[in-house]
């Protein structure tokens, strides 16, 4: 089986930027080279790979890359920080 990678990465101006790969590695390392000009991380370069995870389905790996695009910061640092008991309650809406 083939394996894919969600992944986040933390900019130089303190955001984060989540994708899908199937080579986490060259990814990386394309980003940290400004291989794609048009990318979120060209000019918030230098990063660091703060966080990833492993797939064996390249459909749930694209699903959960969705999903945490739409978290808010904290609830990302909290998954990035193995905070998972964090995570419900970021989740909830603040009215």
């Amino acid at each position: 089986m083939k394996q894919s990678y969600v992944y986040i990465i933390k900019c130089s101006d303190e955001t984060y930027y989540t994708g899908v790969t199937s080579n986490l590695e060259q990814r990386f390392f394309k980003h940290e080279s400004g291989f794609y000009k048009e990318c979120y991380t060209f000019d918030r370069r230098p990063l660091e790979l703060v966080f990833y995870c492993e797939f064996t389905d390249i459909n749930l790996a694209i699903d959960t890359e969705k999903q945490i695009k739409k978290w808010s910061k904290a609830k990302k640092e909290a998954l990035i920080n193995d905070d998972y008991d964090l995570l419900p309650n970021l989740a909830k809406k603040k009215f």
